[in-house]
């Protein structure tokens, strides 16, 4: 970084003061805001605070190099990151640097952080799916490749559980995914990519973490570097890009700490005035490009993280107003079992049906309505001792519904198998079977499908809407498989049976003989 101080013709800048990572620096005139400065001693900054007499310099590595005295440069242009496929598969900070211990990444070329946000005329219509493989998600809540999608919910519901299983989700798909990583503990960070190079999801996945440990200046511009990162793709490759940012709540804190520091005047919980529009110029760059800008597009799922389930506090509130939709996780449903625990009452995709398969859209448009429905009886019933025919049908109903929108983490449905069980609930196929029994048998039936009849599911794939002839088809399957379970059942319990009153037997003769 020394050799870049020297080469620089910029103009030259004296530090009048360092104090916890803010420098004020004398002599920039013709600085602009976001520009990256270059210290004397290899450290970077950037430039934040424009005054008349000195600029607030925001210090994002070597802080401890920089004294008062030192003198620094500006380089002329906004802080940019490196970019291309090198960085598939690594885990980065965000300045492009590895973490992973392996050798130095070699960039062709840099992106600047900060970009404009595709103007209307150029975007199009978002109207492919992008699966995260989670059934209550791609049933109820669709999302579409170009949207921004929500994720709230208090901490330890979920929330990047459902973000990881969308990257897993995404293997031969084509869609290249970013995971930014923002105030968690590099532990976390270190289990998750374990996880994702188990499956061989980072093959087409670029981890850039700043995790608790590093400067709040770091975590500030992570979400940026990474979708100057995601834009790369999509302009120049015409790619489809799908980015998380795990969380944009950390995010904030982290730029409301610097704003403190740069003693810029706070405001509501003490956060800057503009912490609104921090979020809303980073959410915006996602977008799905008009066939006249050659294609692609940036999916965007932020995480927010609320307390006690407070969704109308204040970043909460920003981040929904910016967003196309939310995925509400509830600690309520997650402690009772229901996992994911997503309250679909107060989940929305403002998107909707237009970037689903017209099969999907058709089986799952009642099952919002059941549900709701399902929910409302279950409460009443709990109060009154007696229920007719009807309203003991629907809670029935509700109950295998529920059943099979619970899913067990990092194993993902595809949206055939999870059409085809929606299909089979919501036209009675699972009633013959005992509510506590449902969930083993789905899974079960599920890995049938996946081995041993990939026809119907390959047919379903295809299938624009379900007929009575493919209900009856599955029915036909379901019950053969439940029948056969019972049998293997019956048979196993009854040789355990057996083998438990042989070795009772075997004791008892030993017994007699010893006396």
């Amino acid at each position: 970084m020394s050799d870049i101080f020297d080469n620089q013709k910029q103009e030259m800048a004296d530090v009048l003061s360092v104090s916890d990572g803010i420098a004020k620096v004398r002599g920039l005139k013709h600085c602009v805001n976001g520009e990256m400065i270059i210290f004397n001693s290899g450290a970077i900054g950037l430039a934040m605070n424009l005054e008349k007499d000195e600029i607030g310099v925001v210090l994002l590595n070597l802080e401890d190099s920089v004294q008062s005295g030192s003198s620094c440069k500006g380089s002329g242009q906004v802080l940019s990151v490196p970019c291309g496929n090198a960085f598939l598969g690594r885990v980065i900070d965000p300045l492009g640097r590895p973490l992973d211990h392996e050798q130095h990444l070699q960039a062709t070329h840099y992106r600047p952080i900060e970009h404009p946000a595709p103007a209307i005329i150029d975007r199009k219509q978002v109207k492919e799916p992008l699966y995260t493989g989670v059934t209550a998600i791609d049933s109820m809540i669709p999302i579409g490749k170009g949207q921004r999608e929500l994720i709230i919910g208090d901490r330890q519901t979920g929330k990047s559980t459902i973000a990881i299983d969308t990257i897993l989700n995404q293997k031969g798909k084509n869609v290249i995914c970013i995971y930014v990583a923002i105030g968690q503990k590099m532990s976390t960070v270190k289990s998750q990519v374990a996880l994702l190079r188990a499956r061989g999801a980072m093959a087409y996945t670029i981890v850039v973490a700043a995790s608790a440990s590093v400067s709040a200046a770091m975590q500030y511009i992570a979400p940026y570097s990474a979708c100057a990162m995601a834009e790369e793709y999509m302009y120049e490759n015409h790619q489809d890009v799908l980015v998380i940012y795990d969380d944009l709540s950390k995010h904030a804190q982290a730029y409301r700490a610097i704003s403190l520091l740069l003693h810029r005047p706070p405001g509501r919980e003490a956060y800057p005035g503009d912490v609104f529009y921090i979020h809303s110029r980073l959410l915006e760059r996602a977008a799905c490009l008009s066939d006249n800008k050659g294609g692609g597009s940036i999916t965007a799922i932020p995480i927010v993280e609320t307390q006690s389930g407070d969704i109308s506090a204040y970043i909460p509130t920003n981040v929904i107003s910016i967003t196309d939709g939310q995925i509400y996780l509830e600690s309520d449903l997650f402690f009772a079992g229901q996992r994911p625990a997503i309250n679909v009452g107060l989940s929305v995709s403002r998107v909707g049906g237009s970037c689903q398969a017209k099969s999907m859209r058709k089986a799952a448009g009642p099952l919002r309505v059941s549900m709701a429905q399902f929910r409302e009886l279950q409460a009443f019933s709990q109060l009154s001792g007696e229920m007719d025919a009807t309203t003991a049908q629907q809670i029935a109903r509700g109950q295998r519904l529920n059943e099979i929108l619970k899913q067990s983490e990092h194993l993902n449905r595809s949206m055939a198998l999870s059409l085809l069980l929606i299909s089979l609930c919501t036209n009675a196929g699972f009633d013959e079977v005992p509510v506590k029994d449902l969930r083993h048998y789905i899974d079960s039936f599920s890995e049938y499908l996946i081995k041993e009849r990939s026809d119907v599911l390959t047919e379903f794939e295809n299938i624009e809407v379900v007929t009575d002839l493919e209900i009856n088809m599955l029915k036909d399957i379901f019950n053969d498989f439940y029948h056969n379970s019972l049998s293997e059942k019956q048979q196993s319990d009854a040789a355990a049976t057996a083998e438990t009153a042989k070795t009772a037997a075997t004791a008892e003769t030993a017994e007699v003989k010893e006396s």
